[in-house]
């Protein structure tokens, strides 16, 4: 299951946003830092329409959305990797996640204490920064006294390690979120081993007031300028909207949302923006039984895709029905869609697009 690390100040509105987006209250919220005492991971299913009108044509009680993982920690202060705060014992918690979701706020409000001080979402950015960046140049410095015998020694794999954490070194000296692309694909492995939190892929949550919510505000515009220069991407959210829209039906989440001059909710956004970011895709199986959803990562091929479902469907697979979705919808079914002469027989090599509503033949 993806996952995705939520960090951020205390204050800043992680914890309510970690509420809305479970729609639960296992993360208590409170006006004052580490209300978070202990990490919290909660599960929300991955909104897509998709499912629901294909649920209509085949006729299934059964809808099961792909899902996705948050792992809330414990509000971070500057010298939280010399210990303090809750110092980075809570660190660990998200050094596994695919992606990590930085809470910024961006709202001026007297009754809400910032452990600063003052607004100043890019100085909150850097100190996040740096303590994630001090941590992970902690965990190098470590593994690097751990094979410094095998790299004198000349093993092939200490030294292409050693080579890595070099440059990772090189890299977290700037205190902030690295790209990996000037590693190489041997590398990168290695790389991925290290769990290192600056090299993962980073979203800046801007949490505004309703009032911004919209068109956001000058405190966003210093994030989005800020993400843009580093890769990064940004989404504006209201926490506390979010926390409101948890009891509305849809109908009324959507008129509420209409309202404010949005059409979709933060947490939905948030999502999506993971899902561009890491360059993931959905492929759906349906039938009488159930219609699902499997995430791959774009690219991906068809026996991979099968894999998704399982291991013996990569192994033994020899062929897969593929009907594109907007086909699938126009026809009514597959038995329509095949008549029609949308149903087409692909092989090892096709590269499955996002919303191919697949069948596989495989064999035992």
């Amino acid at each position: 299951m993806l996952q995705a690390g939520i960090v951020g100040l205390p204050n800043v509105g992680k914890s309510t946003l970690f509420n809305a987006i479970t729609a639960t209250a296992k993360a208590e919220s409170a006006n004052y830092p580490f209300c978070t005492i202990e990490p919290n991971v909660g599960v929300v299913t991955v909104p897509d329409a998709r499912l629901y009108k294909i649920q209509d044509l085949v006729k299934t009680q059964v809808v099961i959305p792909t899902a996705f993982e948050f792992v809330d920690i414990a509000g971070l202060v500057k010298g939280a990797s010399k210990g303090e705060g809750l110092g980075n014992q809570f660190l660990h918690n998200i050094r596994e996640v695919d992606a990590i979701i930085q809470v910024v706020r961006c709202f001026d409000d007297e009754n809400t204490i910032h452990v600063a001080g003052k607004i100043d979402p890019l100085d909150d950015i850097e100190v996040i920064n740096t303590e994630l960046a001090l941590a992970d140049l902690s965990t190098v410095e470590k593994r690097k006294a751990r094979i410094a015998k095998q790299v004198k020694a000349k093993e092939k794999e200490a030294l292409l390690e050693d080579i890595v954490l070099d440059k990772v070194q090189n890299l977290l000296e700037g205190c902030t979120f690295f790209s990996t692309e000037s590693f190489t694909d041997e590398e990168k492995i290695v790389l991925k081993g290290l769990h290192l939190m600056c090299s993962k892929p980073v979203i800046y949550a801007a949490n505004v007031s309703e009032a911004d919510l919209a068109t956001g505000n000058d405190y966003v515009k210093k994030v989005q300028e800020y993400a843009q220069k580093n890769g990064a991407g940004v989404v504006i959210i209201s926490a506390q909207i979010e926390s409101e829209l948890v009891d509305l039906s849809e109908e009324e989440k959507k008129e509420y949302l209409s309202d404010l001059g949005v059409e979709s909710s933060g947490v939905e956004r948030m999502i999506k923006s993971v899902y561009d970011l890491l360059g993931l895709r959905t492929y759906i199986t349906a039938g009488e039984k159930e219609v699902r959803a499997w995430t791959i990562t774009a690219g991906d091929k068809a026996p991979a895709a099968a894999g998704v479902i399982h291991t013996d469907f990569e192994k033994g697979f020899i062929k897969a029905e593929v009907i594109g979705y907007e086909d699938f919808i126009a026809c009514g079914s597959h038995a329509k869609a095949r008549e029609a002469g949308k149903a087409r027989l692909e092989g090892k090599e096709y590269v499955v697009q996002d919303g191919d509503i697949m069948t596989f033949r495989f064999a035992n």
